[in-house]
């Protein structure tokens, strides 16, 4: 179970910690949420045709019944979107978050069927009757490959469409969900989603890349929260192709900050970000890491939870960030199948965004860790000494006893990492505290 930052228990389907005592193997993480139900071979019976709004894809179901949600990549720039999708979702599902299934699939004009009580949704957003042309007008926005085939990333439906809920709200709970017990906006696992938003350069993230599934989990019916739609982070942006420069950097209402400054000084001063080199890669487009701050990256759009993060919260997900070795995040940017080029510099700009990450939000907080007693000494990790973010520093133990029942300190009892003596001969069941510090004694653990 995950505890917020308030010391309550997050019950429900939201969080899972996958990692758990043990690190999740490479195939696990290049497998994300699943690999065995991609779309069978043959033809797709196209139910829906949406060409316009802010998803345009191609709902379709394969020859075994299974729905799947097609999404393609902007005219021009083959693997930026698919690609974001694939890598970002499985970045998500290791952090502990439920996603869908996403497959990249490729295949030709001849295998997509109109099914005969299919529809295809005009400009307005009404329904109509599908007919053949609707897909070839679909198909004629996208970029073809080799063999005249079409690249799209495949993401599973559930089996009853019934069980799509919706978007969860950002605030508050679900009031038809017993489960949901903590309010949205003061959840550690929203509050901390902003650092990995933030390292996926995720800036369009909102409710409605979110999605609540009815499920069954041990013969119990329960609502599942996911965060879905990822084709717009790393490089790929709100508009048809690759992110503008303030994407991440500004929020599209800004207040009269670093944009406002720009004009005023007729673009003599100008922020880093406005200077940001991209490589020239359609595959990547918009995606760096030298001008990257993770403590003023910004969403698009004003979120809740994320306004109302803590240093202990950036600290829990820069914790598990840090955890990604950069031969996990190569293995996982390759279930992108982009080019070798586009590949390097993927996995390159999330290992330095990753380093980013830790080395600003361990300076936070005292980024103690991994507690233990041995030999009636207390010991611990200093993660920012850990990485190399800071050097070795000395640490300063208090010793109090504890009430447990009312969550009080008592009397001071010693110091130093051993536990005291007056402690050690504590009757059994009895609780002793220690209050460690280090260079600033405002910056403790107890």
């Amino acid at each position: 179970r995950a505890v917020n930052s308030l010391g309550e228990v997050m019950d429900g389907e939201w969080y899972v910690n996958r990692h758990g005592t043990r690190r999740m193997t490479m195939e696990e993480l290049k497998r994300g949420p699943g690999d065995a139900n991609p779309p069978a071979s043959g033809a797709l019976q196209v139910l829906v045709v949406k060409t316009f709004g802010s998803n345009p894809g191609l709902l379709v179901a394969d020859s075994k019944s299974q729905l799947y949600l097609l999404r393609f990549d902007p005219f021009g720039y083959e693997g930026l979107a698919t690609g974001a999708e694939m890598v970002t979702s499985r970045l998500l599902y290791a952090l502990g978050y439920h996603v869908p299934e996403n497959y990249i699939v490729k295949f030709e004009r001849g295998q997509l069927v109109a099914n005969p009580e299919g529809q295809a949704v005009s400009s307005s957003g009404r329904p109509r009757a599908l007919v053949a042309t609707d897909i070839d007008l679909f198909l004629r926005r996208l970029p073809v490959g080799p063999g005249q085939t079409y690249r799209a990333v495949a993401t599973r439906l559930p089996e009853g469409r019934g069980a799509l809920l919706g978007p969860f709200q950002i605030w508050g709970t679900r009031r038809d969900d017993p489960n949901d017990t903590v309010p949205h906006e003061h959840r550690r696992d929203l509050r901390g989603l902003f650092v990995f938003e933030a390292w996926v350069n995720n800036a369009n993230a909102r409710a409605v890349g979110t999605q609540d599934i009815l499920t069954t989990v041990g013969g119990v019916s329960r609502i599942r929260h996911y965060l879905i739609d990822f084709t717009r982070s790393l490089g790929s942006g709100v508009q048809s192709g690759p992110k503008l420069a303030w994407e991440g950097n500004e929020p599209i209402l800004p207040k009269f900050g670093t944009i406002g400054e720009n004009i005023k000084s007729m673009g003599i001063t100008a922020p880093s970000w406005m200077k940001a080199k991209y490589p020239g890669l359609r595959e990547v487009g918009a995606f760096e890491a030298n001008t990257f701050n993770p403590e003023v990256w910004t969403t698009n759009h004003s979120i809740a939870p994320f306004a109302n993060r803590l240093p202990d919260d950036t600290y829990w997900a820069a914790k598990q960030v840090m955890a990604f070795t950069d031969e996990d995040l190569r293995a996982i940017v390759q279930t992108g199948q982009y080019s070798k080029e586009a590949e390097d510099w993927i996995t390159t700009a999330l290992i330095e965004r990753r380093n980013r990450i830790g080395r600003t939000f361990f300076a936070g907080v005292l980024p103690l860790d991994r507690f233990r007693v041995t030999a009636n000494t207390l010991e611990f990790d200093d993660l920012a000494v850990t990485y190399g973010f800071s050097s070795a520093r000395t640490y300063n133990v208090d010793w109090y006893g504890f009430d447990n029942a009312k969550n009080v300190f008592l009397d001071r009892a010693g110091t130093g990492p051993t536990i005291p003596p007056s402690a050690q001969a504590l009757a059994s069941g009895a609780y002793v505290a220690a209050r460690v510090s280090a260079d600033n004694p405002d910056m403790r653990l107890e």
